[in-house]
């Protein structure tokens, strides 16, 4: 079966949650539109000594691409990133809360008082931004085939720097992580077991990896190294790159303490990875992630805790030492 009839089939069984879709049948029509439109007016080129791609190929500047093409699929990519961030939040805040406040979102959810419901849910966040990720690059494909261009591959870095790529979402790393805890927490429930066999978290010489096996062959891999001090993230922070670190560590990259926390880093400070400006701002913490890594390395967790809980005091110390300093004039 061919992606874009999987892909509409996957869609249609989901109409009733009203989710956004990225439209490939009209994309590949405005491309076919494209097409016959170039073809049509460079049919003199080719008997004038063209290249062999002359009555195919797009001009740099088309009226088709870069008016209706580029800013749709845009459009469609915002709204499905937006719709799988907002579900997924709400799902692992439901998940992570406790006491009176989990109480009042359970009252006044519907779809979270089944467990089985929030399972199901959190598996159907996965496959909804997977599926709308393969449809994104299979679109940009065909627009790079068609145009025998790169434009399209230039399109795919432009939505990363504007983080509207789903797979650079921090939280379906956190719904990962999500699932293998509810797998570990859950090992005598047949059910749950079914929805988490492709999810894993493996550690390749001593480097620890999160992974998930999906359909269409493609697979996710995530690296859990903090490329800071290259060692396991702890206590992980996602930025809105979509690179994670330590929170100490992130920090101390933004040069602000703990105190003062990824807020208020300068807007102008870079990723010390990626050196994109701007991403401390939307930073997020992945505690389900940090639930997952303190279960599998218990030893290393330990001591980095004792470590970082000396460095916390200091830092701790000093900010308010200084705070006092200012107030008392000295």
């Amino acid at each position: 079966m061919k992606f874009c009839k999987r892909y509409e089939e996957y869609m249609q069984g989901r109409r009733e949650k009203e989710l956004p879709r990225v439209g490939l049948k009209k994309l590949k029509k405005i491309l076919k539109r494209c097409r016959k439109d170039c073809q049509s007016q460079n049919q003199h080129g080719e008997e004038e000594g063209e290249g062999p791609h002359g009555g195919n190929r797009c001009p740099d500047h088309c009226p088709v691409c870069d008016g209706t093409f580029f800013p749709s699929l845009l459009k469609e990519m915002s709204a499905v990133v937006g719709c799988f961030n907002e579900r997924a939040q709400k799902l692992l805040e439901f998940h992570l809360a406790s006491g009176f406040r989990k109480y009042f979102m359970w009252f006044g959810s519907k779809s979270h008082r089944n467990h089985g419901a929030l399972i199901q849910e959190g598996k159907d966040l996965v496959t909804y931004a997977i599926i709308n990720s393969i449809a994104m690059r299979k679109i940009l494909k065909k627009y790079d085939k068609i145009h025998y261009s790169k434009q399209g591959q230039a399109f795919r870095s432009q939505a990363q720097r504007m983080h509207i790529e789903i797979l650079q979402s921090p939280w379906l790393c956190e719904l990962m992580a999500f699932y293998i805890n509810l797998r570990e927490s859950k090992a005598n429930n047949r059910a749950v077991m079914g929805l988490f066999e492709d999810c894993s978290l493996s550690f390749d010489d001593d480097k620890p990896t999160l992974s998930c096996d999906l359909f269409d062959s493609m697979k996710v891999d995530i690296d859990l190294t903090c490329s800071i001090c290259l060692d396991t993230v702890f206590d992980p922070v996602s930025l809105s790159c979509g690179h994670i670190f330590c929170y100490m560590c992130c920090c101390s990259a933004g040069s602000v303490t703990i105190v003062d926390g990824l807020k208020s880093v300068n807007p102008k400070a870079k990723c010390p990875l990626c050196r994109q400006a701007g991403v401390y701002a939307g930073a997020v913490h992945l505690d389900e992630l940090n639930i997952l890594l303190s279960r599998s390395c218990p030893d290393y967790w330990e001591e980095r805790l004792r470590a970082e809980r000396v460095e916390r005091v200091r830092q701790t110390k000093e900010h308010w030492q200084s705070q006092c300093r200012a107030f008392m004039g000295i």
